[in-house]
């Protein structure tokens, strides 16, 4: 049977989620390790990939299972019980075998955290800590990458894609205690398309932002740092 799994990582000690040949390293790569102990050598298909130093509270996979694993619950409990601390299982369900983690997804959620103030060893691989930050401006800003956009200017070379073109349904900035987190739902993002928005929105102005949407200058900015970004939900 096919089965869903939802889970969470810490990514600040994987080089990103995907497996791959020069590392063993990765979330997946990880996983399927596990698996593998368990008989299920089917591969594991994520709902997209986190880069090195990304985080995630709801990635999605999808998993074939042999016959003899007919137990979604105690399938989640073996897992967490095998899994290292960095990997939880949130859950596992069983869907039909057209389900496709990547391909059946209708919506992407990603969080990005700010905080300012100077750094603290507790938090330093969770959030992006700036000296200042204006909340005002990326307020204001952000909601300038809501629409159909070809997004040529955010993203990385590399980038896994026959089209730059994207929908972002949502962009918003709101305060959470001491925090400013970021909100984007899409369709889809390119490789650090969200870095780079990011980077943008606490380097550029609005009107820097918008030419850069309208391809007509391709103004300079760095990535946001890796640890500030979160997959959160796949909405299916």
């Amino acid at each position: 049977m096919r089965v869903k799994i939802t889970m969470a990582y810490n990514g600040t000690h994987f080089f990103g989620s995907q497996t791959q040949t020069e590392t063993s390293n990765t979330v997946l790569g990880t996983f399927e390790r596990v698996l593998k102990k368990l008989g299920i050598d089917s591969k594991v298909v994520a709902s997209g990939r986190t880069d090195k130093g990304v985080h995630a509270t709801g990635q999605v996979c999808h998993v074939d299972l042999p016959h003899y694993w007919s137990d979604a619950k105690k399938l989640k409990k073996t897992l967490n019980e095998m899994l290292e601390s960095s990997i939880y299982v949130k859950d596992v369900t069983q869907v039909a075998i057209a389900f496709h983690a990547r391909y059946s997804a209708k919506k992407r959620s990603y969080r990005y955290i700010l905080k300012e103030g100077e750094s603290n060893p507790f938090e330093a691989e969770f959030i992006t800590f700036l000296k200042t930050v204006c909340f005002k401006e990326i307020n204001s800003n952000i909601s300038l990458f809501q629409g159909v956009h070809d997004f040529s200017h955010f993203m990385k070379t590399g980038s896994d894609t026959g089209s730059s073109v994207r929908e972002i349904y949502k962009a918003f900035a709101y305060r959470y205690k001491d925090y400013i987190i970021l909100h984007f739902v899409a369709n889809g993002f390119l490789r650090s398309q969200i870095r780079l928005m990011v980077g943008a929105l606490l380097s550029l102005n609005a009107t820097q932002i918008q030419e850069k949407l309208a391809l007509t200058s391709n103004h300079n900015c760095r990535p946001a740092p890796a640890n500030g970004l979160y997959l959160a939900k796949i909405l299916y």
